[in-house]
């Protein structure tokens, strides 16, 4: 019998040696009751609870009678049987609520939008644009983020005054932009860095301009991180207390976070049924934003931190 070639031999000689027994137990530790009980459903119950237990308290509340809130020896502080509808109803027809959540929106929307427009020029130039100290740049737009609001308020008040824009909706505008535009050039910068360079240049090829490229090529691919950013400066706007307390003073030109404080607490009486109710409304338009863009936002956070 003639002999076999040595690459025959080898692959017979390792297709017939014995199975080395393989240790690893992938996610097979979750197919017993108590393991998956100890493991997966006790942490998930636990920071469900945890949660979910403010939006239910806020949503109780808001719904008790008056006596019940104020007395927790003679009736159940995590139950009632006779809900009302009161301080909805004050809160809708007998407040400015209405025109808060107005306010909110409006400031909200356009302050967003005006920080997108700018973080998208930034991010473009940064990443695409190749010119010495690009990166200084990027780092030191991301440090800008890190300063706390709460020291910028304070020489943006005397800004805002001496433009004759204090106790307007525009104040709040044109200083939000300054904490919402780091963060959203940061994340933009890195969805920016997963579109594949070579499409540009194919376009440069072609005769397109940066701006045609910007307009028709990057912003179309980059709809999820800019919903990711989108998102992101929406509820910093929406839940901003310190700039909107500071800057507005007319409870007509007020938004929803500081007006509910100030307005339903009378010196040390806090009137709980109807803090509660707005809060619980004021929230509702943040959980509809995210249960229908939580994806597009955690594939762009996903993006920019991995680059």
């Amino acid at each position: 019998m003639t002999d076999l070639p040595a690459s025959k031999v080898d692959l017979k000689s390792v297709l017939s040696a014995p199975t080395r027994a393989d240790h690893s137990e992938g996610m097979s530790y979750l197919q017993s009751v108590p393991r998956r009980m100890v493991t997966l459903y006790l942490p998930l119950t636990i920071i469900v609870v945890v949660l979910l237990f403010p939006f239910y308290w806020m949503a109780l509340t808001s719904v008790k009678p008056d006596e019940q809130l104020l007395d927790l020896d003679r009736f159940n502080p995590f139950w009632t049987w006779n809900p009302t509808f009161k301080h909805f109803y004050k809160l809708l027809f007998e407040s400015y609520y209405p025109h808060w959540l107005w306010n909110t929106m409006y400031v909200a929307i356009c302050a967003t939008v005006l920080s997108i427009i700018a973080s998208v020029f930034a991010a473009y130039a940064i990443v695409r644009l190749r010119y010495k100290g690009a990166n200084l740049v990027g780092g030191l737009i991301f440090l800008a983020y890190l300063v706390p609001p709460s020291i910028l308020f304070i020489p943006l008040a005397t800004v805002v005054y001496q433009y004759g824009l204090f106790d307007s909706p525009l104040a709040l505008i044109l200083t939000y932009p300054t904490i919402l535009i780091p963060f959203s050039t940061w994340l933009l910068m890195g969805y920016f860095k997963t579109i594949p360079f070579e499409l540009e240049e194919c376009a440069l090829i072609d005769g397109a301009s940066r701006w045609q490229i910007l307009i028709k090529i990057v912003v179309p691919l980059a709809i999820p991180g800019l919903i990711s950013a989108f998102i992101f400066c929406f509820t910093l706007c929406w839940n901003e207390f310190i700039y909107a307390l500071t800057f507005l003073q007319s409870t007509s030109n007020k938004t929803v976070p500081v007006a509910i404080v100030n307005e339903f607490v009378d010196g040390d009486i806090y009137r709980w049924g109807s803090l509660m109710a707005g809060a619980l409304a004021g929230s509702l338009p943040l959980v509809i934003l995210y249960a229908f863009f939580v994806e597009h936002y955690v594939s762009a956070m996903t993006g920019a931190v991995k680059e």
